[in-house]
């Protein structure tokens, strides 16, 4: 997590270089075109949507889940089926869509209050995970002892290997591919700092302070993900000899409730019922604000890519009343509410999707910093467009391409929906760009 924090530091320099040197409102897209043209900025800003629209979905998804865990059989009713070994219910994917329309509403009514909404579950989901860890931290269970074995070997899984699905032979077959299994999804673990760029029209501070709130927002996050890790890891439940067990029993389906997710169990352990309130908060907090978040972004880049004639008028036309772009919000509410459908197993297959599209504009960004760092003469932007352009070609490659005992690469699944996604982008930049014979520019 801290290499990847810090892959996404060297190309935040990046973004802010971009930013300084295009204040405009289009971010990735920008500077795509004026770095390497009009169909690379088409392929930058359609895969970078695609990896924030991804987020809606992935979060309404992992609703249900957290209901499951707390609430038990709540929301299992109705009809149900099986896909790929996990059983979903029609009151999850009740309440799934339910969260999406909410926050698609919420959204077509306006920022003003999303703002003010987004910042408060921020506060609440940082202050949670400050909560849980000083709980672990005071209670001394973060030492060697409880975090063993620090890498997850091929002897180590052995055993658990014969009780799970298969997945946990696949991705751990060594230390170093676990590591890689991690980073290779680090695009779509500190996505959102980025956002900044897609509205520097209206930042209400210096655009040169863009990149002190970037870097910090990265470390906040890799805090929050390694805080919990750390809580996680350390609170082995009772009647398990060691972590092995633990997690095949999980992949296995053979758990039920609290102890089923790791970190609802440690903070349990930690705090007891405080402490699973304290973890509720938190992940509510985050998963709204996921939704929320996300919907705003995916409809501003989708937004400007209709200005620029990328992909049909239909994206940027306006609510009368709000002023928002509300039918390219119903365009990302009808493609995410598939996912409820498919229940946790769409959640991998929607990480490998994230990663690749955030690699993807990440690149752009800093190939695109490199190339106006060397005209400009300034090597230190030089070499970290260098170093982030070569860095997401890794996270790329790594997703992309199935190197033997690695096994980082995107699933039959993932690649599916890949597939649709580039086939529908073709269809839109067709259809506008030569269809309708008009010029392709950015205003």
């Amino acid at each position: 997590m801290l290499t990847g924090a810090f892959a996404m530091v060297i190309i935040a320099i990046n973004y802010n270089f971009m930013i300084n040197k295009y204040p405009v409102a289009g971010g990735e897209l920008t500077y795509a075109k004026e770095a390497f043209g009009n169909i690379h900025s088409f392929i930058c800003a359609w895969f970078l949507s695609l990896s924030y629209l991804m987020i809606v979905p992935f979060n309404a998804t992992a609703l249900s889940m957290v209901a499951r865990s707390f609430f038990g059989s709540v929301f299992q009713v109705g009809f149900h089926y099986n896909a790929a070994g996990y059983d979903i219910y029609c009151g999850e994917i009740i309440l799934g869509i339910f969260a999406l329309v909410f926050f698609a509403l919420l959204n077509i009514r306006g920022v003003k209050f999303t703002g003010m909404f987004q910042t408060v579950l921020s506060c609440l989901l940082v202050s949670a995970v400050i909560i849980i860890f000083t709980a672990a931290v005071l209670k001394g269970v973060l030492n060697v002892e409880n975090l063993s074995p620090l890498l997850a070997e091929n002897d180590v899984l052995a055993d658990a290997a014969s009780k799970t699905t298969g997945a946990l032979a696949r991705h751990g077959r060594s230390g170093l591919s676990g590591v890689l299994k991690v980073l290779a999804v680090a695009p779509f673990c500190f996505l959102g700092f980025d956002t900044t760029s897609q509205a520097a029209e209206e930042l209400k501070f210096s655009v040169k302070k863009s990149k002190i709130i970037m870097v910090l927002s990265i470390f906040f996050g890799a805090f929050i993900y390694i805080a919990l890790n750390l809580a996680a890891a350390s609170c082995r439940p009772d009647g398990y000899a060691d972590w092995t067990e633990y997690i095949a029993d999980v992949n296995a389906g053979a758990l039920s409730g609290i102890e089923n997710i790791p970190t609802f169990n440690a903070a349990r352990t930690l705090l007891g019922t405080p402490g699973l309130i304290f973890i509720g908060i938190a992940v509510l907090a985050a998963i709204c604000s996921g939704i929320t978040g996300f919907y705003l972004a995916t409809s501003r880049i989708m937004y400007r890519m209709s200005k620029a004639k990328i992909i049909p008028p239909w994206f940027g036309m306006l609510h009368p009343k709000y002023k928002t772009p509300a039918k390219t919000l119903l365009f990302i509410l009808a493609i995410s509410v598939i996912a409820p459908f498919f229940g946790r197993t769409a959640l991998g297959w929607i990480v490998d999707m994230t990663s690749l599209g955030a690699a993807i504009g990440f690149g752009y960004t800093s190939a695109a910093a490199f190339k106006f760092a060397r005209k400009d003469g300034n090597r230190s932007i030089a070499v970290t467009g260098f170093l982030g352009t070569a860095m997401s070609c890794v996270f790329a490659l790594l997703l992309l391409v199935p190197v033997p005992m690695l096994d980082c690469a995107l699933g039959r699944e993932s690649l599916v929906c890949l597939a649709l996604w580039i086939v529908m982008g073709i269809v839109f930049y067709v259809y506008e760009n030569f269809c309708h014979r008009e010029k392709f520019m950015i205003k």
